[in-house]
């Protein structure tokens, strides 16, 4: 399209060049063969100009068109790569969608599991059974199988949460799980001095309530331990008991009762394995004493009868000992005789009949 336009600038330069020539002919003779020949020399010098402007245009047009196929080449690639990253982009964005949704269903899950557990919370009997649950699962997970009995009914006919079977001394543990929430609730949303004060008494009532009852239920002379131990399903209450209301600690000490959470009732019964471990081993070393001093006598009778058998034996060596001494005796006494009896036959010669 350029080397289009030039070329008709070019001629139209031409066309004006020839009537500007046409007119100097018009107006004089001599003059315009003059301008004739001019026109001719600006004619070729136009038409070598013309030829090497277009070469040029054509060079030009060549490497535009070089330049623009390179430069398309290039967007595509780009645009290529451009796509692909854009593919794969779109395709992490998926990935974390779905797992984003994955996340949000767990959460959903979660958040009901939350009010169920706010439910059962709420509940007073539930409330009771889910504390015992958690004392089962933890005692299940630490102690062997013949440890421990829940439900266990005491002699007084009060029934235990969990009793912990150790030998004498201590004896039996009892465990009991309690869960004060609604004091401990009052406790942490009372809003002024007055309803602190009101709520720090109802957890204090309820906290040596459950002391007290655990005290008379659960320790009995000659049956169990002299010590039982109250079990908060919440380390949070267990905290707040211990931070705030030492005087209540120490009076369930004086009463023997340990109070113990999720942490510490399992150090305790990681301390409890490892008493049944060393009265097993004891028990077991009994055994192996016991075996060890059978062997003993069994080795100290298998000496007696090998010494009581080498006896026999040295007997029995003497006895031929002296049957070999016999023996020999034997055979001299039979040699002597044999030599007597060819001595005889020689001295005594034998008698010759004279003749008739």
């Amino acid at each position: 399209m350029i080397g289009s336009e030039l070329m008709i600038l070019v001629l139209a330069a031409v066309v004006a060049l020839v009537a500007v020539a046409a007119l100097a002919l018009r107006r004089g003779g001599g003059a315009g063969a003059e301008v004739t020949g001019r026109l001719a020399q600006i004619a070729e010098a136009q038409a070598a100009s013309q030829g090497q402007l277009a070469e040029r245009l054509q060079a030009q047009e060549r490497a535009l068109t070089q330049h623009l196929a390179e430069f398309g080449d290039r967007v595509g690639s780009r645009l290529q790569e451009h796509s692909t990253l854009t593919a794969q982009s779109m395709g992490d964005l998926k990935e974390r969608l779905a797992v984003l949704d994955a996340a949000q269903k767990n959460i959903v899950e979660l958040s009901t599991q939350v009010v169920g557990l706010q439910d059962i919370l709420a509940n007073t009997r539930a409330r009771g059974a889910f504390g015992e649950v958690q004392l089962e699962n933890l005692v299940r997970d630490m102690l062997p199988a013949n440890a421990y009995k829940f439900q266990e009914t005491l002699p007084n006919g009060r029934r235990v949460d969990c009793l912990i079977n150790l030998p004498h001394p201590p004896g039996p543990i009892a465990l009991d799980a309690k869960f004060p929430l609604e004091s401990y609730r009052a406790l942490r949303e009372a809003s002024d001095k007055a309803q602190q004060t009101k709520a720090a008494r109802d957890f204090t009532i309820a906290i040596k309530g459950h002391v007290e009852d655990i005290a008379e239920r659960y320790i009995l002379a000659g049956v169990t331990a002299d010590c039982a131990l109250m079990f908060l399903p919440s380390e949070a209450v267990y905290a707040e008991l211990h931070g705030n209301f030492p005087n209540l600690v120490e009076d369930a000490q004086r009463r023997r009762v340990s109070i113990v959470s999720p942490s510490t009732l399992m150090f305790l019964l990681n301390t409890v394995r490892a008493v049944l471990r060393d009265v097993r081993l004891r028990e077991q070393a009994g055994r192996i004493r016991a075996e060890l001093q059978a062997l003993l006598d069994n080795m100290r009778r298998l000496d007696d009868r090998v010494q009581k058998l080498q006896t026999h034996f040295g007997h029995a060596s003497e006895d031929i000992r002296q049957i070999q001494i016999s023996s020999e005796k034997v055979s001299r006494f039979a040699e002597r005789l044999d030599q007597a009896q060819l001595e005889d036959a020689v001295e005594k010669p034998a008698l010759i009949p004279g003749p008739s």
